[in-house]
């Protein structure tokens, strides 16, 4: 099991449960959070070594929550990789400006998602 906590910010349950057992098989210790508000606090309270966030999320979304975790010093220099099924350029240059360091699409193409992961973690750690 890693040293490195992934934090994964996804409303839809099967969705989260899914990803939260491929992270976990592929060696990862894994939080949840279920919302943009919640992604903030869990950002500050489990300090994970990097954030999987979904954009559309209830109460703030994805892009609202980056915008607001770069702008914190306690929190802004944890990455950030987003997590939607918006595919076009636009959207990923959008992720981009909004504080995500990196970008995947829904369905996730998990063999490239581990290594987006593993990207992050070896530029920070």
């Amino acid at each position: 099991m890693s040293d490195h906590l992934v934090l994964l910010v996804e409303d839809n349950e099967v969705n989260r449960d899914m990803l939260v057992r491929r992270l976990q098989r592929a060696g990862h210790r894994v939080a949840t959070a279920g919302d943009g508000e919640a992604a903030l606090e869990a950002m500050k309270t489990e300090r994970p070594s990097v954030v999987l966030m979904d954009m559309n999320l209830p109460v703030k979304d994805g892009w609202t929550a980056c915008q607001e975790a770069g702008k914190d010093a306690e929190i802004c220099a944890i990455p950030i990789i987003a997590l939607t099924a918006h595919a076009m350029e636009e959207h990923r240059q959008r992720a981009l400006n909004a504080g995500c360091c990196d970008y995947a699409t829904k369905p996730v193409d998990f063999p490239e998602l581990l290594k987006k992961i593993a990207a992050q973690l070896d530029a920070t750690h």
